[in-house]
């Protein structure tokens, strides 16, 4: 007869993998389908029943959603999902016990960052558009959490949300059914170019920086920004269009510097993630990063949120969850 059953079960898998990869949403669903038994005994012998399995098998989901491209050999895509789940498993774990580190899921071998592998692939617009249905307090942390670089943890997404790690968490999982629900229900609509929209924001970021740095910022605000436009920093409002500009102009003549890392561009949220480069003779003068979290309302910035990561020596300071 020829091969085995495990053998016709290692094809289909490879046939539905690059099928996934090249888009097709129902060949990625009949994987999940395929391994969800499989996928969940791993869970459920490192977490024990509860609900916290739940939450992993639907993580598991999103990141197999954004990183199918990942998986250079598509026969393994089984020990792959299970890989996924272990190490989302190993991350609840020791967030129980110390601030959460970043997720340990499988990157491609160019460290491409998670927007660069949505980018890659045909399921980018579809996930996004999915992404902007949910409400604005659930479409937060689900963008830092996924789509941002330097604030994906629980304690880092609570504090730049200024709320507690267990309202992230309660969050992230209503956002993520939604998600489910939202995705199962558009696969075949039309969605807006992703790729396009981010582009032109990384082309604003620059220049917003350059005129900055011409003495124009003030140009900019009038012209992008919300007349009412609100500055907040921890959840707290600190003023608004005259405090944006002092702050620029403060650190401009400080000899600070920023310079833009990574993009995440949606129709009603932006986050710009900035590297700070301080001058030579004030090191320190500001911490290594920001990342401005800005809110749109009629294609006009009307709140921007301020994140600044933490100097190295923080990061070793124990922080309770």
């Amino acid at each position: 007869m020829g091969g085995s059953w495990d053998d016709a079960g290692t094809w289909e898998d490879a046939a539905l993998t690059r099928a996934a990869q090249a888009g097709d949403v129902s060949a990625l669903a009949l994987l999940l389908e395929r391994h969800r038994p499989r996928m969940r005994a791993v869970a459920l012998s490192l977490l024990g029943p509860g609900p916290d399995v739940d939450d992993v098998m639907q993580e598991a989901a999103l990141v197999a959603l954004r990183r199918i491209v990942d998986v250079r050999d598509p026969e393994a895509v089984g020990p792959w999902l299970r890989m996924v789940v272990r190490n989302h498993c190993r991350s609840l774990l020791r967030s129980s016990w110390r601030t959460e580190l970043v997720d340990e899921v499988p990157l491609p071998q160019d460290d491409g960052t998670p927007e660069q592998v949505l980018e890659s692939h045909a399921l980018r617009d579809w996930i996004w558009e999915a992404v902007e249905s949910l409400s604005p307090t659930l479409r937060l942390p689900v963008v830092l959490r996924y789509f941002s670089t330097g604030i994906t943890s629980y304690q880092q997404i609570a504090e730049a949300c200024a709320v507690p790690v267990r309202t992230v968490r309660s969050r992230l999982h209503d956002a993520r059914a939604a998600l489910a629900r939202t995705l199962a229900a558009t696969v075949d609509s039309g969605h807006e170019d992703v790729l396009r929209r981010t582009a032109e924001s990384w082309r604003e970021a620059h220049d917003t920086l350059a005129a900055a740095e011409r003495g124009e910022f003030h140009r900019v605000v009038e012209d992008r920004y919300s007349p009412g436009v609100a500055l907040l920093v921890g959840g707290e409002r600190l003023g608004g269009v005259d405090l944006m500009l002092a702050g620029m102009d403060c650190d401009l003549s400080a000899g600070v510097r920023q310079r833009p890392r990574h993009i995440v561009a949606g129709r009603s949220l932006v986050v710009w993630e900035m590297d700070l480069i301080n001058p030579a003779d004030d090191p320190d003068h500001c911490p290594p990063a920001v990342a401005w979290i800005m809110t749109l309302d009629g294609g006009r910035v009307d709140r921007v949120s301020l994140y600044h990561s933490p100097r190295p020596e923080a990061l070793a300071k124990p922080v309770a969850v």
